[in-house]
């Protein structure tokens, strides 16, 4: 049954339907959604800003570092940056469904390429101050939970349906392709041009991405949404629409499911130090962190074979499960390659995962709801890895890291398993 209302109250220009693809083509990414000018333009921005804003997420823990000499200051920083997003994401959901979306991109794009200038006019006055850049990324972070909402809830003015889960593919993987390219680019850029000019290459490419807003058409609230105002009343509201919605909720639950008990990130450096060293701690270090995003990228690239899927409440659930199984490979693995073939293997569920789970959230979601449902999504997304970190790092120490994985891959399929079989809604669930 279809639960979905439909995703175009705006005009898309689509394309009319296609003959199915044969051959090798049917692996491939799908890229349907590249032919509506409008989204193609917002996409073609996301490949320069996903590295440019690399760049900043390096730089910032670099320069506390240099500045401290402290790895707890470096973790304090992620927290001043943390806090300020959940915030921010939650309330810039109940705007983003009050207000004309492209006005708040721009205005929210704008605040984040001013907080880079300021991030580079301070490191390039050599003011050295923790408190100023934990400030700035504090700004940063609030500045983005606003927009994240905003943006992601507008892909389903831009695109039909029927290709969300091609444009979640698209999107995602470019976003995991920065993940893995940025850190690369900054750390060959260090040497050469120092470290204040990384803010700068971010701010710049930042204004790529205002004029793919810029050329968007107006996205104005619709209905009666307009004459709201965004308040601790709309973001509860929010709240008691998914709880109300067992399909959402458990689009919500699937990915806090994968990410508190199956995230092992933590208990990466332990491993490469115990496990793997005899690999190179510095080598398998790198390796353990590059398995994910590199699965992910793949699993992107190869999209064409699961976008077209219209079971998405399956296809979520057997991601989830199946980033559990890999998780929990990766744990019993004793081998530095096979663990990395574990993790990509894990990345491409991850993707998997992800793609559905964001067109759930864009087709069972009424357009006046969109953009809270984005800020939960946010933070969900966000807060998850973190909650996964401290329950990690105190498993690994009490009865050691690779039982700690592998415990946490085996304990995400028991508990995904339970839920989709407890609640129909999710199985059930397709466009």
């Amino acid at each position: 049954m279809n639960t979905s209302e439909s995703s175009t109250e705006t005009a898309t220009d689509a394309p009319a339907a296609e003959p199915p693809r044969r051959g090798w083509r049917r692996w491939a990414m799908d890229t349907r959604p590249l032919r509506i000018p409008a989204y193609r333009r917002l996409w073609s921005s996301t490949i320069v800003t996903a590295v440019g804003s690399q760049l900043t997420a390096v730089a910032v823990p670099k320069q506390i570092y240099d500045i401290t000499h402290s790895s707890a200051w470096v973790g304090y920083a992620s927290l001043a940056g943390l806090l300020p997003m959940v915030a921010f994401a939650l309330w810039g959901g109940a705007v983003a469904d009050t207000v004309d979306r492209r006005k708040l991109l721009l205005v929210t794009n704008g605040g984040i390429a001013v907080t880079s200038l300021l991030f580079w006019a301070q490191a390039v006055t050599g003011l050295e101050s923790v408190v100023v850049l934990m400030a700035l990324l504090a700004l940063q972070q609030a500045f983005f939970g606003l927009n994240a909402p905003a943006r992601n809830a507008s892909i389903a003015r831009l695109v039909p349906a029927d290709q969300l889960a091609a444009a979640g593919a698209l999107g995602s993987t470019v976003m995991q392709t920065g993940l893995v390219a940025g850190p690369l680019l900054a750390g060959a850029l260090i040497p050469v041009v120092g470290l204040p000019e990384l803010y700068l290459i971010d701010a710049l490419a930042l204004t790529v991405t205002m004029w793919a807003v810029v050329r968007l058409p107006a996205l104005p609230p619709l209905g009666e949404a307009a004459a709201r105002r965004a308040g601790v009343r709309e973001i509860a509201a929010g709240f008691r629409y998914i709880l109300r919605r067992e399909v959402l909720l458990l689009s919500f639950v699937a990915d806090i499911v994968a990410m508190v008990f199956g995230m092992p990130r933590a208990l990466f450096p332990q491993l490469a130090a115990e496990t793997y060293g005899s690999w190179g701690e510095g080598l398998a270090l790198g390796v353990l962190f590059a398995g994910i995003p590199v699965g992910a990228v793949l699993g992107g690239l190869f999209s064409g074979v699961f976008s077209r899927a219209r079971r998405h409440g399956w296809m979520v659930i057997g991601a989830v499960v199946g980033w559990g199984v890999a998780v929990a490979g990766f744990g019993l693995s004793g081998n530095l390659w096979i663990a990395f073939a574990f993790l990509a293997a894990g990345g491409v569920a991850d993707m998997v995962s992800m793609v559905f789970r964001g067109a759930i959230l864009l087709s069972a979601a009424t357009d006046e709801m969109r953009g809270r449902m984005q800020g939960v999504f946010t933070v969900v997304v966000a807060g998850g890895p973190r909650l996964a970190d401290v329950l990690h790092g105190t498993a690994g120490s009490a009865f050691g890291p690779r039982a700690a994985v592998a415990g946490g891959g085996a304990l995400v399929v028991v508990v995904m398993l339970a839920l989709a079989f407890a609640v129909p809604a999710l199985r059930r669930y397709r466009i």
